[in-house]
């Protein structure tokens, strides 16, 4: 089922806006005459603005559809809609750009809200077809059109599947055109929306319209934690937003050796374990030393691999980087995050035992009292049992083989 709470699948007039970045640009309109247009989701087309309506950002325009007609709000307009349709569209010779008819009226939204509302029944009754035939497949979301006399219905699965049937059935029930479209695992998360780790809306579901495959060395390079379950995002794989600072991150790398090699100190031999790229450090471990790690600066790393080359072993301060480094590795982890996950199971009857027991600093402290008011303590007074001396159990002893 769609998420009613996120802004994507909701009427686009009630989303709620950000800064908008694209406000102080010029108007550009008259440079060209392609118009971006945002329909449900982040579906987005292009069209032909033919009569040069003044149209802008944020309009509501009734767009002409292959058949039939849709309604649709402008997101760009002019050079920066020309620029984006020759970067998202690889053939643009064999792309049809439908016109522009006009600016929607009160009539067409209100159509297209009744549109909207049929959108949750008709799924519902889609999933229940399509698993009483058996098919492997599952569908994800349903989008009519601004005229109500077509719908497209999204659906995932994981191989091809033979929906000739379940289209008639489509077709006799709705009364509408039917389309099939299969979309993956990121697409769904952008269809059903929701809140990332981050504690805003999700980037598919938001503003992302294209959805690459991301590796991951996107986060080896950047020194995240490999543990694929922090890294995951809502539809199952690893996060889009890994590819936001890998840029600088790969420039930054380019500074840095290309085989960090272990160097001869004098007090022995450090091996690197962590990398930081953006303060261009590198965190070694002396070898045969528990707990000796220090840090050095990128300028530092190059001297002392020059001085290697040349037979030199030079000395360099541990006790002062072993400081700094003890502050920052409360604030910085290196292996798998997901070890904090795991519940550590407790020993219910060593803690009953413990219980029963006492502390042992409260039981020090009841002699030191005792000594104090009587002058006497409890072990100068072999007839006077303490509470442990009085529940401990007698030790059985060997009979001699003589008795």
């Amino acid at each position: 089922m769609s998420c009613n709470g996120c802004s994507l699948n909701n009427d686009s007039t009630n989303t709620v806006k950000g800064y908008d970045w694209l406000s102080d640009l010029p108007d550009t309109s008259d440079k060209s005459d392609i118009v971006e247009v945002k329909f449900k989701t982040t579906r987005k087309e292009y069209f032909k603005n033919i009569d040069r309506l003044p149209v802008k950002r944020g309009d509501k325009v009734v767009v002409a559809t292959s058949p039939g007609h849709d309604v649709g709000e402008v997101t760009l307009t002019g050079y920066l809609a020309e620029k984006q349709f020759k970067l998202r569209i690889k053939n643009p010779s064999r792309y049809t750009l439908n016109p522009v008819y006009r600016k929607a009226t009160e009539s067409d939204i209100e159509k297209l809200k009744e549109a909207r509302g049929r959108e949750k029944e008709t799924m519902i009754k889609a999933r229940q077809a399509a698993a009483e035939l058996g098919l492997d497949m599952k569908i994800g979301d349903v989008e009519y059109r601004g005229d109500n006399k077509k719908a497209i219905f999204y659906y995932i699965a994981e191989g091809r599947v033979d929906f000739r049937e379940l289209i008639k059935i489509f077709a006799r029930d709705f009364r509408i055109k039917i389309e099939m479209k299969q979309i993956g695992a990121r697409q769904e998360a952008g269809l059903v929306g929701g809140i990332g780790s981050c504690g805003r809306e999700l980037c598919c579901s938001s503003w992302r319209t294209d959805f690459s495959s991301i590796s991951s060395e996107a986060a080896l390079r950047q020194g995240l934690s490999p543990s694929a379950q922090k890294m995951a995002g809502a539809c199952g794989k690893l996060k889009c937003c890994l590819l936001y600072e890998l840029d600088a991150y790969v420039e930054a790398g380019n500074e840095f050796p290309r085989e960090l090699l272990d160097l001869e100190l004098a007090k022995g031999v450090a091996k690197p374990f962590k990398t930081d790229y953006l303060k261009k450090e590198i965190w070694y471990a002396l070898a045969g030393s528990m707990g000796t790690t220090f840090n050095l600066s990128l300028k530092q790393v190059k001297d002392i691999i020059q001085q290697n080359k040349r037979g030199i072993q030079p000395e360099v301060d541990l006790l002062g980087k072993k400081v700094k480094e003890s502050s920052q590795m409360e604030v910085t982890l290196d292996g798998e995050l997901d070890r904090f996950d795991k519940k550590k199971t407790r020993n219910k009857s060593k803690e009953r035992r413990g219980n029963n027991r006492g502390p042992r600093n409260n039981q020090q402290e009841m002699r030191n009292k005792n000594v104090q008011e009587n002058g006497t303590s409890n072990e100068s007074n072999p007839n006077k049992n303490n509470s442990r001396n009085r529940n401990r159990k007698p030790r059985f002893k060997a009979k001699n083989k003589a008795e």
